[in-house]
């Protein structure tokens, strides 16, 4: 199951996605990652060191927010496309008088020994191979760190699927992943006490162009049986008819429905099967024993 991309989601579509999609942060993101930062103070655990997996896309403001809530943590920004990467270190960078004082920051991999917090905030859903993306989450951990991240759930747009449904058009949107769904795959990748919980998030608009614009914003459909080819200006005035026809509320706002998945795990400390000769490694004996050296710290 490690390699095998979700059932609705073309990974060629995927990865093209990944490659145009725009290097900056939907307002719908950034509201999700400040509630999910929000969430941390409930965890009684403050990281030594911390990363923040693609914030471009993420949520930049949200950074910001796990940034002044652990001011003494040491802060690795991970972004996986150049150009993402590039906007990362120009809208996380801190003045010269802040990086006498600040814990450090670093654009770049975790380092081998992990860090206690890995952030990742709506990314999950647009993988087109999930159970390997949570497994790097967890070997970017360090033993005892905790996992935060955030992702669109099932009843996500469930409005415009109906009405692409009613109109006998292909799925206007690749299908997402059950939070129970979830909690089993990060169990699966290594992680312990998984904890999932779900809201919905209704957003409104004043035309149809303005929906339409929003939600190429925050992703692209990954279904593999969507339209096939490109559609003209005649099929987009029928799309706006309908949503405005469909859509509309008593105050003539079109509202769409997100449901909002969150989730924290743990990673423990590495189980050994012994049997009458065993071999542990290196790293997962000092796992073990307790004696990784932390990030910026002594043993």
């Amino acid at each position: 199951m490690a390699d095998e991309s979700p059932p609705t989601i073309d990974p060629v579509a995927a990865q093209h996605w990944d490659r145009v999609a725009p290097a900056q942060s939907p307002w719908l993101h950034e509201e999700v990652g400040r509630r999910m930062e929000d969430r941390l103070q409930w965890i009684r655990l403050e990281p030594a060191a911390w990363a923040d997996w693609e914030p471009v896309r993420g949520g930049l403001e949200a950074h910001s927010l796990v940034e002044r809530r652990y001011p003494k943590a040491e802060c690795f920004v991970i972004e996986q496309r150049p150009d993402r990467a590039a906007a990362a270190a120009q809208r996380i960078a801190r003045p010269w008088w802040r990086r006498l004082t600040a814990a450090p920051l670093h654009h770049g991999p975790v380092p081998p020994e992990g860090v206690q917090m890995l952030w990742a905030n709506m990314a999950l859903h647009m993988s087109a191979q999930p159970q390997a993306l949570i497994g790097q989450w967890q070997r970017a951990l360090a033993t005892g760190g905790f996992l935060m991240f955030s992702c669109l759930g099932p009843d996500t747009l469930r409005e415009l699927r109906a009405l692409y449904r009613a109109l006998g058009w292909p799925p206007c949107a690749h299908e997402f992943t059950d939070m129970h769904d979830w909690g089993d795959m990060l169990v699966e990748a290594g992680f312990a006490e998984p904890v999932m919980d779900m809201e919905r998030i209704t957003l409104t608009w004043e035309t149809p162009a303005r929906l339409l614009a929003e939600l190429r914003e925050l992703g692209a459909n990954l279904h593999p049986a969507r339209f096939a080819a490109l559609r003209g200006r005649r099929w987009r005035a029928r799309l706006e008819q309908e949503l405005a026809r469909s859509l509309a509320g008593p105050d003539g706002r079109l509202a769409l429905a997100f449901e909002i998945i969150y989730g924290h795990a743990l990673k423990p400390a590495p189980r050994v099967r012994m049997s009458e000769h065993s071999a542990v490694s290196l790293e997962d004996m000092r796992s073990l024993l307790g004696t990784h050296k932390r990030p910026g710290g002594k043993r």
